[in-house]
């Protein structure tokens, strides 16, 4: 199997004027065939932090767990809040360390903190890279096409999710191992809010 097979997902993020919108569709596959259509991949690491990933389940489910016990940690330690870039840089110093025997995983971690609302994508072996829209997995090239066109600074959460649903019409449409609807987290200073849409 190639890093591709793995890979099978799309896998969404958006930053905007009053949150983050995050995005993940359902369907978990092994090469060609389809092991599941309800696999969630879309995360709530802490009241302010969540995460969207591409890539095996499994490893999803460890780093997530992992970082969110660290945004546990940080809140316990500090007082307040973990920051999103915190979060990300610990998630990017946990990949690097497997390096060697990766976690075969892209994700995005997107959240709430002092400095404002921002995401930061990863890949298998750790880089970080801070952006304002964001698309991951096997269906991100067809999703960054209507991300691209549609995206604007001033749009509100309602707006980044219709923009999100309608990139992930698009990559749907056309990626045969993404599918089964999507769960989609918004996450502004009101906190977390999770939502299943079918498509």
């Amino acid at each position: 199997m190639s890093e591709r097979s793995f890979l099978g997902a799309t896998t969404i993020g958006i930053v905007c004027k009053n949150g983050v919108v995050l995005a993940s569709e359902k369907r978990i596959s092994y090469g060609y065939m389809v092991v599941s259509k309800i696999g969630k991949k879309v995360f709530k690491l802490s009241d302010n932090i969540g995460a969207a990933c591409a890539g095996i389940v499994a490893d999803m489910q460890i780093l997530t767990r992992q970082i969110g016990a660290y945004a546990k940690l940080y809140e316990l330690d500090h007082g307040r809040r973990a920051p999103v870039r915190a979060m990300a840089k610990t998630l990017s110093n946990l990949l690097f360390q497997r390096r060697y025997f990766p976690y075969i995983t892209q994700t995005i971690v997107g959240g709430v903190d002092d400095e404002g609302y921002n995401i930061y994508i990863l890949d298998p072996i750790g880089s970080v890279i801070p952006d304002k829209y964001a698309a991951v997995g096997t269906g991100a090239v067809i999703a960054i096409g209507v991300l691209e066109a549609g995206y604007n600074d001033s749009m509100n959460v309602e707006e980044g999710r219709e923009l999100v649903i309608r990139a992930m019409k698009s990559a749907l449409a056309r990626d045969a191992v993404s599918g089964n609807g999507v769960d989609i987290l918004v996450i502004t200073n009101d906190g977390i809010k999770e939502v299943n849409v079918s498509i």
